[in-house]
């Protein structure tokens, strides 16, 4: 009888470890909602320039990542933009600007984050000229909030900044 008790206790140990193993090698984030800028969790390393978007709508499948930005525009009114990351790691193309952004997307060891690595080339004053920028993507909070960190060129250098936003 006291044999069977530590038989039973392993396979309770055994069968928790498998369970939380697949969950680990399969789990990972999802970031599909809609989602609102949230200026207090916010850090745009004390600049008066910020870049976000005020809100993103996202789905997420199995294959895609798909977003939709929506931005302030010059006049005062709304930009919007969809952009579609392939989550294989291959490269997607997206219009930016008077051009195009490729990018790849990477998944942390444990599928909790993505990281989004985009190149743009585009001309300025008849130079072409390449802009490499992440964005690194995490949930907070429970899933309640999605946490942004982007690393771009700035004026004076390497800019690193931080957008939260809060799900709707």
């Amino acid at each position: 009888m006291k044999n069977n008790g530590m038989i039973n206790l392993r396979k309770l140990i055994c069968l928790s470890v498998f369970l939380l193993s697949t969950a680990f090698l399969f789990g990972q984030a999802n970031f599909s909602g809609n989602w609102a800028l949230n200026d207090s969790k916010s850090d745009f390393g004390g600049s008066q320039f910020r870049f976000a978007a005020t809100s993103l709508s996202v789905q997420q499948s199995a294959a895609v990542l798909k977003v939709e930005t929506t931005m302030p525009g010059r006049d005062g009114g709304e930009m919007k933009s969809t952009s579609e990351y392939k989550l294989d790691g291959s490269v997607s193309e997206n219009p930016m600007f008077n051009s195009s952004s490729k990018s790849t997307v990477a998944w942390s060891a444990d599928k909790s984050s993505l990281t989004i690595t985009s190149t743009m080339i585009f001309d300025w004053d008849g130079q072409s000229r390449e802009v490499k920028s992440t964005q690194t993507w995490k949930l907070a909070e429970g899933g309640k909030v999605l946490m942004v960190e982007s690393i771009r060129p700035g004026r004076d250098g390497e800019m690193k900044t931080t957008a939260a936003y809060d799900k709707k």
